[in-house]
């Protein structure tokens, strides 16, 4: 692909970009009841995944081309991963491959309840810091004086140093930007979020009361309160209870279809994707919740394919 040096957008080939974490999920599934210390059988596999790769996915599903902002090691792992990305439609050009650390990897381990415990190695991309934000400074997708105007997907898998830098950033001061904190330890980075007035946050109803220093019964409850601390847009989900979504004046409620779990890992992620892709299409906000809450419950089920 050739670049034009004076251009400030993304290439037309590319519709969304999803910045954070790119890596290797390793995932460990079981029927049975896990304690402590059990040793049970089970199925496990090793998939593409990372928060910004599983939106990225998601989105391919709705016709869309996303581009992934990361970053990767110089390794066996890295290139395997980056030729998955490729076969995929996603596009790699702009993810910064490091020769210092090794790729990344998630692991964790599923029972019937959900999840029973996971580990999230990202190191390599909190090393890499501001250089996976490259592309967007030196002209390749914006600069500071004609910054990105496009959606962005961004997830918590960031440095806390980092994501309170990319709120002064002009470069992403006109960008529609949709922000995930990839797990309840991570949701306390969002909080630079609040007061920017063009980020939507998607968050779970712990999440959301760990933003906001206090537990919530409902989502509502959380994406009203969530707007109060000075989010311009929340997202609220709660597993098969109702999510909400709340913007200046308007609070909107809808209950996911029943569905009997078959995984988790990823199902955030793609119900984040899933509301994007209704938005970009044009969708009402009903429609455009209703559509991520169909996406992510299929997902769930098993219906979809990881």
């Amino acid at each position: 692909m050739t670049h034009d040096p004076n251009s400030t957008t993304a290439p037309a080939a590319y519709d969304i970009l999803c910045i954070g974490s790119v890596l290797w999920d390793v995932i460990g599934r079981t029927d049975s009841t896990m304690n402590i210390g059990r040793d049970v059988a089970g199925r496990i596999c090793q998939i593409p995944g990372g928060v910004a790769l599983n939106i990225a996915m998601t989105l391919t599903r709705f016709g869309l081309r996303p581009a992934l902002l990361s970053a990767l090691g110089r390794d066996a792992l890295g290139d395997a991963l980056i030729a998955d990305c490729n076969a995929m439609g996603l596009g790699t050009d702009y993810i910064y491959r490091s020769d210092d650390y090794p790729t990344d990897r998630y692991m964790a381990i599923e029972g019937p309840e959900g999840l029973v415990a996971a580990i999230a190695d990202a190191h390599s991309l909190e090393a890499a810091g501001a250089l996976i934000l490259e592309p967007l400074r030196d002209g390749r997708l914006g600069r500071a004086s004609a910054p990105y105007t496009g959606p962005v997907a961004l997830d918590g898998n960031l440095t806390h140093a980092l994501l309170t830098e990319i709120v002064a950033m002009p470069e992403f001061a006109e960008c529609d930007l949709r922000v995930a904190p990839a797990s309840p330890g991570k949701a306390e980075r969002l909080k630079p979020f609040f007061n920017h007035l063009n980020t939507t946050l998607y968050v779970n109803l712990e999440e959301a009361g760990l933003l906001c220093d206090t537990e919530f019964a409902h989502a509502e409850t959380a994406a009203c309160a969530l707007l109060e601390r000075g989010a311009a847009r929340a997202l609220v989900t709660d597993g098969a209870k109702a999510a909400a979504l709340a913007s200046a004046g308007t609070t909107l409620c809808l209950t996911p279809p029943p569905v009997t779990p078959r995984r988790i890992t990823g199902a955030g992620d793609t119900f984040m994707a899933a509301h994007i892709a209704a938005e970009i299409d044009g969708a009402t906000p009903h429609d455009a919740l209703h559509r991520a809450l169909e996406t992510a419950a299929a997902f769930v089920a098993g219906e979809t394919s990881t």
